[in-house]
């Protein structure tokens, strides 16, 4: 009888015997973004961290998500900002910012591709969100996964992981996404049209750059300080020359370990109490929604651009606008290409991409400036 005890007590302490269908749901969800990270290679660096997240929360009794336990001390990097600024030093480190340096004006199309932000966060406020909420979700439209990631830390933690997953599953959608809006919105010459080379920026302009953006906006905005101040000290790190190990760690070690943790804490936040809701599907719209209106915003500003320009432009660059870096360069340069063997818009598209990494978080100061939850 007691041996009988002992198995009845060991079935009811296993998953097997704890598990609900919402943890049944999420565990298919985490087996998607699995299969999408590995056997798609849709961003799998973050969508596989975060599908593992997703899978060990959703493990009945595991106890991994509580206080004291093992995924709560990786959110505490989340929960207190310190992990999206590392990784946009390892993103500036990265970064080549001498293209947009090169052809200024495409300043402008990654600030337009940035539309999205401020439209969606209308239309959340029409659902029925409130400010705070409604300006973490609107975020969503610049296609950065770090600055949705640190302005929903910041005004709406509760809805950071739906937000995470809106954000990282579209920046991973880019190449099937943007296609077809830059098509409808362009003309086969436009698609077809062949840019000017773009000229050498000198060393002394790419190292002034970073000290001299970190300080207009350290003034300007001090909440997107954090984001952009690390950006450029990452680019610094890469553009003075004289700290090579630096570099190579931020670009390198530093930024895949702490892309481990936030991607394995942000997954493990989406548990089924927190993530199977209403709300859930409208966060998923809104950020499709956001994605969408920036590419045909930063295209739509591209043909402006075209027509009052003496120089030729090709308006699908600024359908790179959007901060998802460099993907979606890679699509412009694709469907230039497609459309023109001769056409190599690679370099013009980095242009508008590396603004929009600036412009999505001047975007996020704003919102941290405007918004108090």
């Amino acid at each position: 009888m007691e041996l009988l005890d002992a198995i009845y007590s060991f079935i009811r302490a296993t998953g097997f015997f704890q598990i609900s269908s919402g943890n049944m749901l999420m565990l298919l969800i985490s087996c998607i973004l699995l299969f999408l990270a590995i056997q798609k290679g849709f961003e799998p660096l973050l969508l596989l961290p975060i599908g593992f997240g997703l899978l060990l929360s959703n493990l009945p009794a595991t106890g991994i998500f509580a206080e004291g336990g093992l995924i709560n001390y990786f959110y505490f990097g989340i929960k207190k900002g310190i992990f999206p600024p590392l990784i946009f030093m390892g993103v500036g480190a990265l970064t080549d910012f001498g293209p947009m340096l090169a052809n200024p004006k495409t300043i402008l199309l990654g600030a337009a591709a940035q539309f999205g932000i401020f439209a969606t966060l209308l239309g959340s406020i029409f659902l029925g969100f409130d400010l705070p909420q409604a300006g973490a979700i609107g975020i969503i439209g610049g296609a950065d996964g770090p600055t949705a990631i640190y302005t929903a830390s910041k005004l709406a933690p509760e809805l950071l992981g739906p937000i995470a997953v809106a954000a990282y599953s579209y920046m991973a959608l880019v190449p099937i996404i943007q296609p077809p809006i830059m098509r409808a919105l362009t003309t086969e010459e436009e698609r077809k049209r062949v840019m000017s080379q773009l000229k050498e920026i000198k060393k002394p302009v790419r190292i002034l750059f970073p000290i001299i953006t970190t300080l207009a906006s350290g003034l300007l905005l001090p909440s997107a300080v954090p984001l952009i101040g690390m950006l450029m000290l990452g680019n610094l790190f890469r553009e003075s020359g004289v700290v090579p190990r630096l570099l190579e760690t931020s670009e390198n070690a530093l930024l895949n370990t702490v892309t481990i943790f936030l991607g394995i804490a942000v997954g493990a936040s989406m548990t089924a109490e927190n993530f199977l809701k209403w709300e859930t599907i409208g966060i998923l719209v809104l950020g499709f929604l956001a994605f969408s209106i920036g590419t045909a915003t930063g295209v739509l500003f591209g043909k402006l651009m075209a027509a009052l320009s003496r120089d030729p432009i090709n308006p699908l660059i600024g359908a790179a606008g959007v901060s998802a870096v460099p993907m979606a360069a890679r699509v412009v340069q694709r469907m230039g290409a497609n459309e023109n063997p001769q056409n190599f818009l690679l370099m013009h598209a980095m242009g508008p991409n590396v603004a929009g990494v600036i412009g999505s978080a001047i975007a996020a100061g704003v919102l941290l400036s405007l918004i108090t939850p």
